[in-house]
């Protein structure tokens, strides 16, 4: 089983939501694990196997009470200023790139599908994560974790949406309507994240977006103060901390989103049917 988790945006939720299904899932004996195909980001963490993965999938990891590994994350890119960006596999630096060199994508799609393989070889359910949008497109025809992870495996998708920036129903059609049309019978679900008040005020909206799409809404989730690792800039930096160790304080602020979003009514089995098709 497997799905990817997109965003409508940078710092939408993906990481946090991703590291809560982990840990929701571990609990029930699923075996889940993180996959992202490509980070942006200065920001990892060496793995026992040798590789360099970013900090989002290693909490993830620990979430899913797994010890990090490369093939979570193959690819890193490093920003170097200037437009240029160090593209890693498995923790090596493998070229610079600009745009007078430009990464080839023939060479690196095999590798992250290989990666995503194995790890669906050894555990019952990857999540993958995306990056940024999935729509950018300027760069979609570079993208290598969106977009390109789905033509390159097929796998089905969800969006998520931060209703705190406000026009998330724009933001799910509209991602949802530049998806490429040959790719759009992947897309299958959506989430609300950040919701502040009575969920039921949304349910027009929600069939809405339901009846334009064909997706499905797998749940609206409370805006919740808990501080998580992320490795985007626009993520949420505050929120509550407590433990005797950074990694206790995660884990049990990662404890209680699960409880909160079980709360609200998360449709956990509905996300274990769209990663089965």
């Amino acid at each position: 089983m497997r799905v990817l988790i997109l965003g409508t945006s940078s710092g939408a939720g993906k990481t946090t939501i991703c590291a809560m299904l982990c840990r929701y899932y571990s609990r029930m004996g699923y075996d889940p694990v993180p996959f992202k195909a490509s980070n942006l980001s200065n920001t990892s963490v060496r793995t026992a196997d040798g590789g360099e993965i970013g900090i989002g999938q290693a909490f993830q990891a620990w979430s899913a009470g797994l010890e990090p590994e490369r093939d979570m994350n193959p690819v890193i890119l490093k920003p170097r200023g200037k437009g240029s960006v160090e593209l890693y596999l498995y923790g090596e630096k493998r070229m610079q790139a600009d745009l007078k060199n430009p990464i080839d994508k023939t060479t690196i799609m095999p590798e992250i599908g290989a990666a995503l393989d194995r790890l669906a070889s050894k555990h019952g359910l990857v999540l993958a994560e995306g990056s940024g949008s999935p729509v950018e497109l300027n760069t979609m025809p570079r993208d290598m974790a969106n977009t390109g992870l789905m033509r390159e495996t097929g796998i089905p998708a969800i969006i998520v949406g931060d209703i705190e920036r406000g026009g998330v129903f724009a933001a799910i059609y509209g991602t949802w309507r530049l998806i490429p049309d040959d790719m759009k019978h992947q897309m299958k679900g959506f989430v609300i994240n950040r919701f502040r008040g009575d969920a039921s005020i949304l349910r027009d909206g929600i069939k809405e977006i339901e009846r334009r799409t064909g997706m499905r809404c797998l749940g609206v989730l409370p805006r919740v103060d808990l501080r998580f690792p992320e490795e985007d800039s626009l993520s949420l930096k505050s929120g509550r901390m407590e433990g005797s160790t950074e990694h206790e304080a995660y884990m049990r602020n990662v404890d209680e989103l699960v409880d909160v979003c079980i709360g609200a009514g998360f449709d956990f089995e509905g996300l274990l049917e769209i990663a089965r098709e």
